[in-house]
């Protein structure tokens, strides 16, 4: 009997990764199914509505610029928009948006629906159908399916090294089987997902909807080595029934940054909402502490481990008892709703704790909750496990992606979902994979992390884990990736034509700087201009004496901005300041937009920043010089000598494919890679000897 149906791609999960893994495929050309277990709830905010923050906002910028879509859906229902950390470096500026949660959903099913080659499929995947080493059919649950017939595909180039296996496709609950060439699976918190609200626990994967335990089952069955992650969601409230007056409120910026580098404007520009700053109290940490003991993490019901940089209420209590208030943040779920997510109040108490904790906040004495915080306890697989293209080791065409990895939050799932769905097409396709390195973006560094070192919590991105985060801003990630969309075939015609459009303004506009030098007139406007902007005194006094230098070395100076140039600029090159047309400006202030004022400020990080961008692309070359020393698959480290037993099996269980990922693994120390670099020429020699004998 043949596979019910056929598809080159089948997705499984339509959360943030298996929408961006779907959209990927089906761009890419390839026929791709997306199955989930309620086509109502594709890409549902699970937890907080908002997408971005400090290195999220990044990996979202980076999920543009290969060819996703989430930074677009953003950008079309988002609410609130924030540039987060401008009074820092442009290395660490980073965009948030508070989303309308159903807006988000309804926006990204569109999306979907309307993409050629894509099918959305609502049904619970059982079982997975593998091809073991000795060519017979079978399912992970080790059921004979010798009967499904396979399409001939040599892909024997392609495919995992390691692999023993190679997966068929996927069978249903209802008994259906689906035939892939490649399959990726992103079910986030559902796999054998158990819910802890207090004393009460219950199987689900998120609230009110069931988890999946013939999957997770599964997936065990298959020798994917899995550990068990927890999480947690806060208390919502309706809206009607806070008192605003006691809050202050926090209003987005007024000419926002869109997420996408495609977008010129966002939707709810001029209709943005504003969130609210609320902060606990004395009465609030003892009603904590003195019900700590019912929490199910300090219970003992709840053994797996939560996220460290996002804890719950009852952890920042007992593990910051210095700290007299915590600060809660009070967001809108939307922009038709009354549904208020209380930012910073992740729990799981029981409900009657919650309700206490909430009356003993000023302004939410008589706050109604309308769903209780709860955590949630969930399956994932080790990921190192996985290769650089996320497919398994183990089983050859078969792709993770997004919390089933250890991951948690929107982006990083995002960001995982379009990798792997881009890899999982260009192995149907029998082309190269695209493996990105750490010198390139947030997702390389994400990945390389996860298959170096495993995780045993929660993994959350943040600015800190980059070496070079001054080379990976928010600006440039177009220049660093887009072309790698391009090549994939995820960037549009007219995307492209954007693109170079705007790579060319660029290097005009800083070919200008460079060399066109001040004078007087040039400097009586930008004084002008710095003293109506407020900008420090040191700054004013500083543009007599800078006559005759050009502008890129006045930019060079810390108190000097590339907004007080503008007035010069916008007659210098005015038609860069042509689409600057949204914006009224009252000379001789230069009013910018969004659009405009962004692109100013990338050339000017280069320009300010040139000195220690140069020692960065420096040691991002010794970076690379590591990256490409590669340790061949037959390396035997028991043979080593010299070598510890505790080095030898971190390295033969991640097996690093480079000298500089082993060098990234915890514990394994200079000396360890250094023999081990030593043994690859040693080993190599005998290899050439016994195969000459």
């Amino acid at each position: 009997m043949p596979f019910t149906e056929q598809f080159e791609v089948v997705v499984v999960g339509a959360g943030h990764a298996g929408c961006e893994a779907a959209m990927a495929a089906a761009r890419m050309g390839l026929k791709t199914a997306l199955y989930t277990l309620n086509v109502d709830l594709i890409a549902q905010m699970s937890c907080n509505p908002a997408v971005g923050g400090i290195a999220k906002g990044h990996l979202v910028r980076e999920v543009d610029a290969l060819g996703g879509i989430m930074g677009e859906v953003t950008d079309a229902v988002g609410i609130q928009f924030r540039l987060l950390n401008t009074s820092r470096g442009p290395a660490v500026w980073s965009p948030r948006a508070q989303c309308d949660k159903q807006a988000y959903r309804l926006k990204m099913r569109e999306v979907l629906e309307e993409q050629p080659n894509l099918k959305i499929k609502q049904a619970e995947v059982a079982d997975l159908i593998v091809e073991p080493a000795s060519g017979s059919r079978l399912s992970a649950s080790g059921d004979s399916g010798t009967q499904h017939s396979v399409p001939s595909t040599d892909e024997s180039e392609s495919r995992t090294p390691e692999a023993a296996s190679r997966i068929l496709g996927i069978k249903l609950r209802d008994g259906r089987t689906v035939g892939a060439q490649a399959v990726i699976i992103t079910t986030g918190t559902f796999l054998n997902g158990l819910i802890h609200c207090g004393e009460q626990q219950y199987p689900a994967g998120r609230s009110g909807e069931p988890n999946a335990v013939l999957l997770g089952e599964a997936l065990k069955n298959l020798g994917l080595r899995g550990c068990r992650l927890k999480t947690g969601t806060p208390p919502r409230l309706d809206g009607r029934t806070i008192d605003w007056s006691r809050f202050p409120a926090q209003h987005g910026d007024e000419d926002p940054t869109p997420f996408s580098f495609r977008t010129k404007r966002v939707a709810h520009h001029d209709s943005q909402v504003p969130c609210y700053i609320a902060w606990t109290t004395a009465e609030t940490h003892r009603i904590i502490r003195e019900n700590v003991h019912r929490s199910p993490m300090y219970s003992g019901q709840i053994q797996s481990i939560g996220p460290r940089y996002c804890p719950s209420i009852e952890d920042k209590i007992v593990k910051f008892p210095d700290k007299e208030m915590h600060q809660l943040f009070l967001e809108p779920e939307g922009l038709n709703t009354h549904e208020i997510y209380v930012n910073g109040m992740s729990t799981s108490l029981p409900v009657e704790v919650q309700l206490a904790i909430l009356k003993s906040i000023p302004g939410l004495e008589s706050a109604e909750m309308l769903r209780p915080g709860y955590a949630i306890e969930y399956d994932s697989i080790d990921p190192t496990e996985l290769e650089r293209t996320l497919e398994t080791r183990k089983i050859a065409g078969l792709f993770l992606a997004g919390q089933i990895n250890g991951t948690s939050g929107y982006e990083e799932a995002a960001c995982q979902g379009l990798m792997a769905g881009i890899n999982a097409s260009l192995q149907v396709k029998q082309q190269e994979p695209l493996v990105l390195d750490r010198t390139e973006a947030y997702t390389a560094i994400l990945i390389d992390d996860l298959i170096s070192k495993g995780t045993n919590e929660p993994y959350r991105m943040f600015t800190s884990r980059a070496e070079f985060r001054l080379h990976l801003r928010i600006d440039n990630a177009d220049r660093r990736l887009t072309p790698h969309g391009r090549r994939v075939g995820l960037i549009s015609d007219e995307a492209w034509t954007d693109f170079q459009a705007k790579q060319e303004r660029l290097a005009r506009i800083k070919k200008l700087l460079e060399s066109t030098r001040l004078t007087s007139e040039m400097a009586a406007l930008c004084h002008s201009e710095a003293q109506s902007t407020e900008e420090s005194a040191a700054a004013g006094s500083a543009w007599n004496s800078a006559e005759g230098q050009t502008l890129a070395q006045l930019l060079k100076r810390p108190e000097v901005g590339i907004e007080q140039l503008a007035p010069a600029l916008v007659n210098l090159a005015p038609e860069f300041f042509a689409r600057n047309s949204s914006v009224t400006s009252v000379p001789p202030v230069v009013k910018l937009s969004a659009e405009v004022r962004n692109e100013l400020k990338s050339v000017e990080t280069e320009i300010k920043y040139e000195g220690y961008l140069l020692q960065q692309r420096k040691a991002m070359e010794r970076l690379k010089k590591s990256e490409k020393h590669s340790i061949p698959e037959w390396f035997d480290y028991r043979s080593v000598s010299g070598l510890s037993r505790e080095m030898q099996e971190k390295l033969t269980k991640i097996r690093p494919r480079t000298i500089g990922q082993a060098s990234r693994i915890p514990g394994v120390t200079p000396a360890a890679v250094s023999l081990v670099n030593v043994y690859i020429e040693i080993q190599a020699r005998r290899r050439e000897q016994a195969t000459a004998i």
